[in-house]
C-alpha cells in the first residue's frame, strides 16, 4: 500500500480523527504512556506497539514507552495492566483473538470484557497455514491428501494451545476428519523457526510471519473474506473452497476498569490520530501488516461478534 492510498483509507477509518483535538484537550498527560504488550518483543503485537511509540512522539507531550510482560498466554501482561494504577499512564495492547478464545477455553479472571475498557483498535493480524518451502506439501489439497495418507503422523505447530492458531487450526483439521501432532511454541517467531528448519509439517500462524522469508516457508491460504494486500499471492481458504472459521486477532488497547471516560475518550482520539500517521503506516507495512483504526464501542461490537461465531467451535474443542 502507498501513501497515498493509506492516506485515503484511514481518511474513512479514522472518523474519530476530528474530535480529536476537542478530546486530547481533555487529557493532559504529564508522565509517560506505559503500554504493556504481554507478548515478547517481536512479534506483531509488538510491531504495533513500537509504532504507535514511534509515530507519537510529535503527537503527544508525553512519551510512550513500551513494557514486554510475556506469559501464561498473554494473561500475565493483561494481569499486570489490571492492577495498575486507575490513571490511564498504563494500558495494555493485546492480540484479542488470543485473549478471548483464552478466556473461553479456561476459567480466567480476565477476559477483553472482564475487567477492562476497550479504548481503541489499531490493527489485526490475520491467521495463514504455511509449510517449510522445501516441503513436497504445495497446496492445501496436497496437505489433506498427505494428513489422510499418514494419520497421526505430522506435526504442525501453533503458539500456545486455546490461541487463535491452535482454534484456527485444529478447527481446520475436525471439519476435515484429520489427525495430526501439534506442537506448541512461545511465540510466533519460535513457531516461524520450526517451519524453517523443517521440524515441524505445517503451522497456522500470523500472515506477517511470512514476511522477508518467501524464500524459506510458503504462505499455502489465508483466513481472510479477502487476500491480504501485502500478501495479494496467497489465496484465501474460501477461494480453495474450504471452510474454515474466520478467526483473526483485532490489536486492541485496553484500560483497566476505573480510568475515568474523558481519559479513555483522550487516549483513543490520540490513537485515531496516531494510526492515521504516515509513519505508522510505514512501520507496520515492514512488519508485514496493516493499519486498522475502530473506536473502542466499534471494536467491542467486532470481539462480540467473534465471540458469537466462535462459541461453537470452543465448545468442541472443550469436549475433545
Amino acid at each position: 500500500m502507498d501513501r497515498r492510498t493509506f492516506l485515503q483509507t484511514t481518511a474513512m477509518a479514522g472518523i474519530a480523527v476530528s474530535f480529536a483535538g476537542a478530546a486530547a484537550a481533555e487529557w493532559k498527560p504529564r508522565r509517560p504512556l506505559n503500554i504493556i504488550v504481554p507478548y515478547k518483543a517481536g512479534g506483531g503485537t509488538d510491531a504495533y506497539a513500537r509504532a504507535v511509540s514511534a509515530a507519537a512522539a510529535d503527537r503527544l507531550p508525553v512519551p510512550v514507552v513500551i513494557v514486554n510482560k510475556p506469559g501464561a498466554s498473554g494473561m500475565t501482561g493483561a494481569i499486570a495492566a489490571s492492577t495498575a494504577k486507575p490513571d490511564g499512564n498504563t494500558i495494555l495492547l493485546h492480540s484479542t483473538g488470543s485473549f478471548l478464545f483464552t478466556s473461553m477455553l479456561k476459567e480466567t479472571e480476565l477476559s477483553p470484557f472482564d475487567g477492562f475498557q476497550m479504548i481503541a483498535q489499531i490493527g489485526n493480524l490475520k491467521v495463514s497455514l504455511a509449510v517449510p518451502a522445501g516441503s513436497p506439501i504445495k497446496s492445501v489439497q496436497d496437505l489433506v491428501d498427505a494428513a489422510k495418507a499418514s494419520p497421526g503422523k505430522l506435526r504442525w505447530a501453533h503458539t500456545g494451545r486455546g490461541g487463535r492458531f491452535h482454534v484456527t487450526g485444529q478447527t481446520f483439521l475436525n471439519s476435515l476428519g484429520l489427525e495430526a501432532v501439534d506442537v506448541p511454541f512461545k511465540g510466533g517467531a519460535a513457531a516461524r523457526a520450526a517451519v524453517l528448519g523443517e521440524q515441524v509439517d505445517f503451522a497456522f500462524l500470523g500472515i506477517q510471519q511470512g514476511r522477508g522469508f518467501e524464500d524459506q516457508m510458503t504462505r499455502l491460504a489465508v483466513v481472510a473474506t479477502d487476500r491480504d494486500e501485502l500478501a495479494p499471492n496467497v489465496p484465501t481458504f474460501a477461494e480453495l473452497g474450504f471452510d474454515v472459521p474466520l478467526v483473526s486477532s483485532p490489536i486492541i488497547l485496553y484500560a483497566r476498569d476505573g480510568v475515568d471516560a474523558e481519559i479513555i475518550s483522550g487516549i483513543e482520539a490520540a490513537m485515531a490520530e496516531i494510526v492515521a500517521a504516515p509513519e505508522f503506516a510505514e512501520l507496520v507495512n515492514a512488519k508485514g501488516t496493516l493499519p486498522l483504526y475502530r473506536t473502542g464501542a466499534e471494536a467491542a461490537a467486532a470481539v462480540q461478534a467473534m465471540k458469537d461465531a466462535a462459541t461453537p467451535v470452543i465448545d468442541a474443542l472443550k469436549t475433545n
